[in-house]
C-alpha cells in the first residue's frame, strides 16, 4: 500500500471526527431552536445525513449493473449499525433510550425489515416495491415531525420561561445550520476516501461483490454513523446517538432501496445467498433491538459487549464462508445451535421480566 493511500486513510479518519463534531453540535442547537427533540433530530437530520454515502454508493453500483453491492451495502450497514455502533457506543457510555423508540421507531424498523424480506422472495426489487417503500418514508417523516412539534412546543416554552432562555439570533441559527451542513460534507468526504482504498484491497484478494457490499462498503459508508453516534454519546446527546442508528436503518431500507428500486432501470436483484442468510440476519438483528432497548430503557455495557460480539461472529462467518475454510461447519454449528439459541432464550426471559416490572411501553404516556 502506497504512502498516498495511507495518508488518505489518516486524513479521512480526521475528517470523520471533525465532521461528526460539527454535525452533532449544529443539529442539537437546531433542535432547540425549532422545538424539535434531539431524538427526532437523530432520527431524521443526523441519520439521513450520515446515510448519504450509502445512497450514493447504491445508486452508483446499480447504474454500473452491480446491484449485489447496492443490496449488500444496505443489509450490511443495517447489521453493522445495530451490532457494532450501538455495541461500541454502549461499551463506552451506557445509552439512555427514549420510550418513543420502543413505541414507534423500533417496531417500524422491524416491520420494514420483514417487508423487504417478503419483497425479496421474487429475487427482485422493482418500481412498485420502490414506490411502496418511498411512500412509507414520506408518511413516516410527516408523522414524526408533526408529532414532535406538537409534543414539545409547550415543554420548550416552559423551559424558556423557567430558565430565562433567550431565543437564538438569526445569525446564530445560520451558524448552526452551517455547522451541520459542513459536518455532513466532511463525513461524506472522509468516508469516501476510506471506502475507495478498502474496496481496492478487497478486490485484490478476490472477494465477491456481495461480500464487499456486506463488509467493506457497508462498514465504510457507515463510518459517518459511527463517528456521529460516538461523538453524540460522549457529548451527552444520547438520544441522538441511539436515534441515529434506528433512523439510519429505517432510511437505508425505505429511501435507499426504495429510490434505487424506483428510479434505477433494472431495480435491485436479490442474490440467493442474501435471501437465505443476510436478509434473515438483518431481520433478527432488528428484532433483537426491542428487548435490548426496552429492558430499563437503556443499552448497558453488558448488552453492548453482546452486540459487538455478535458483529465479530457475523463478520467471521462471512470471511470463513468466502474462503470456504475447513472450520466453517464447526463454527456455524456452534453459533447456530448453541450460542444463538441461548441468547434468544435469555433475551426473551429478560424481556418478559421487563414487561412485568415496567408495564407495556405502548400503554405509557410520554
Amino acid at each position: 500500500m502506497s504512502i498516498v493511500t495511507l495518508s488518505l486513510f489518516a486524513i479521512g479518519f480526521i475528517l470523520l471526527l471533525a465532521g461528526a463534531e460539527l454535525l452533532v453540535r449544529g443539529a442539537s442547537h437546531i433542535a432547540a431552536v425549532f422545538g424539535i427533540s434531539p431524538l427526532v433530530i437523530g432520527l431524521t437530520v443526523v441519520s439521513f445525513g450520515t446515510s448519504a454515502p450509502e445512497l450514493a454508493v447504491s445508486f452508483r453500483s446499480s447504474m454500473d449493473g452491480q446491484s449485489a453491492i447496492a443490496l449488500g451495502n444496505v443489509v450490511g450497514s443495517n447489521i453493522f449499525n445495530v451490532l457494532f455502533i450501538l455495541g461500541v457506543s454502549a461499551i463506552i457510555v451506557p445509552l439512555a433510550v427514549d420510550r418513543q423508540l420502543i413505541r414507534l421507531d423500533v417496531p417500524l424498523m422491524i416491520g420494514i425489515s420483514l417487508l423487504i424480506f417478503v419483497m425479496a422472495f421474487d429475487r427482485h426489487i422493482g418500481r412498485i416495491d420502490g414506490l411502496i417503500l418511498v411512500s412509507s418514508l414520506v408518511a413516516y417523516l410527516s408523522f414524526l415531525i408533526y408529532q414532535s412539534r406538537c409534543d414539545h412546543e409547550a415543554e420548550e416554552k416552559r423551559k424558556a420561561l423557567e430558565h430565562h432562555v433567550l431565543p437564538e439570533k438569526p445569525r446564530q441559527l445560520v451558524l448552526h445550520i452551517f455547522f451541520a451542513v459542513a459536518g455532513l460534507g466532511l463525513l461524506a468526504l472522509g468516508a469516501q476516501w476510506l471506502v475507495d482504498g478498502a474496496v481496492a484491497i478487497a478486490r485484490f484478494f478476490g472477494l465477491s461483490e456481495l461480500i464487499i457490499g456486506l463488509t467493506i462498503i457497508a462498514v465504510g459508508t457507515s463510518l459517518p454513523e459511527v463517528a456521529a453516534s460516538l461523538v453524540a454519546a460522549l457529548r451527552g446527546q444520547r438520544d441522538i446517538a441511539v436515534g441515529n442508528v434506528i433512523g439510519s436503518n429505517i432510511f437505508n431500507i425505505l429511501a435507499i432501496l426504495g429510490l434505487t428500486g424506483l428510479l434505477m432501470p433494472n431495480g435491485v436483484d436479490i442474490p440467493v445467498q442474501a435471501l437465505r442468510f443476510d436478509l434473515p440476519v438483518m431481520l433478527l438483528v432488528a428484532l433483537a433491538c426491542l428487548p435490548i432497548l426496552f429492558t430499563g430503557y437503556t443499552v448497558s455495557r453488558g448488552e453492548g459487549v453482546l452486540l459487538f460480539g455478535y458483529y465479530l461472529a457475523y463478520t467471521g462467518f462471512l470471511i470463513l464462508n468466502a474462503m470456504q475454510h475447513n472450520i466453517l461447519a464447526l463454527f456455524s454449528s456452534v453459533l447456530g445451535f448453541i450460542i444463538v439459541p441461548i441468547t434468544l432464550v435469555g433475551m426473551l426471559v429478560f424481556f418478559v421480566r421487563a414487561l412485568r416490572r415496567q408495564g407495556s411501553p405502548w400503554m405509557l404516556q410520554r
